[in-house]
């Protein structure tokens, strides 16, 4: 991803019909938010509140809020969000969002939609951790900062009483000991779903070229239960799809497909499409039409396909039917 964000998950069917991410659904639809890369400052194509596409009635199962771009220390970035955010008088590089916090609550509650918090981005820079114990001991500090509030929850909750669903791993620049802050994180999350009944969730966003150098140790080392792969800014990106034929000689959804069923850790792990939603949302990869659908027709075909993820939400809004194109392919 280009910046930071959170990661909302689209349902392919209305809102009414299905919310939530759906763990044996290949339609599922997510949609990060948070960074307004369209960068518009009003209109329509601007990047609106969370709850209002939480509201829309293809907006349904995952949004990954992008992002948590700093671990060591922690430091959050939500973009254009910051005018419903202010810092932290003791910790000002941790943003407070009373705004944020009531509309993840409605998502939820309301609306059944998924919310994760994506960790990394574009712009993240700080290397990871320098031994094990401060990379497990921020991951300890991530779940009490942003999942179930307890006794043990200490300093600043960005979010307020809001509990996230769960988190997404968008790493882009080499990182030491993530493997070991990914393992507690996923240690941390089970132990919640066990003791609370609530399903929480652990997703990947690696760049296509497999295996992916910044995130192959990660997803070697924890189980996932969905890896959204950036199939666009590289060689093996959804625009170098070849219609009609078999097998591909650049787009590798079927490489992932492979790894997510024969070699992850947990062989159940989600494979979805990641694509951009608009052509400015990326470099190159954006695809549209009949080749858009045969690309999604494609991916059926694999056991582990999940559904589709989009970069990001204000590009998709600028992009006017694209998300209904997007239904339909994932529904035809």
């Amino acid at each position: 991803m280009r910046h930071v964000s959170l990661l909302f998950t689209l349902a392919a069917l209305p809102f009414h019909a299905r919310a939530g991410f759906h763990f044996n659904s290949s339609r599922n639809v997510a949609v990060y938010w948070g960074q307004n890369s369209f960068a518009q400052s009003s209109g329509p194509a601007s990047q609106q509140r969370l709850s209002y596409y939480c509201s829309s009635t293809y907006v349904s199962i995952i949004i990954p809020l992008a992002f948590l771009n700093g671990i060591s220390p922690l430091s959050l970035n939500l973009a254009n969000a910051a005018n419903e955010c202010s810092p932290f008088l003791d910790n000002p590089q941790i943003l407070q969002c009373p705004q944020v916090e009531q509309d993840i609550i409605t998502c939820q509650q309301v609306y059944g939609k998924t919310i994760l918090l994506s960790i990394g981005g574009a712009t993240y820079g700080q290397g990871g951790f320098q031994t094990a114990e401060e990379a497990a001991n921020a991951a300890r500090a991530v779940w009490q900062m942003f999942g179930p509030v307890s006794p043990n929850s200490f300093g600043s909750r960005p979010f307020g009483s809001a509990v996230v669903d769960g988190f997404d791993f968008d790493l882009e620049s080499p990182v030491n000991n993530m493997a070991i802050f990914g393992s507690e994180l996923r240690r941390l999350i089970d132990r919640g779903t066990a003791s609370s009944g609530k399903r929480f969730y652990l997703s990947a966003a690696p760049q296509c070229p497999f295996p992916d150098v910044f995130n192959q140790e990660l997803l070697g080392a924890v189980e996932f239960d969905v890896v959204m792969i950036q199939f666009y800014n590289n060689y093996c990106g959804a625009d170098s799809f070849t219609p009609g034929s078999a097998t591909q000689t650049s787009f590798n959804f079927d490489v992932w497909d492979s790894w997510a069923r024969n070699s992850s850790p947990k062989t159940s792990t989600k494979v979805m499409l990641g694509i951009p939603a608009a052509p400015g949302a990326a470099g190159r990869g954006f695809i549209e039409g009949a080749q858009l659908k045969e690309v999604i027709r494609f991916c059926r075909r694999f056991p582990n396909f999940g559904g589709v993820m989009m970069w990001d939400m204000s590009q998709l809004y600028s992009q006017i039917g694209f998300l209904e194109e997007i239904n339909t392919a994932l529904n035809s």
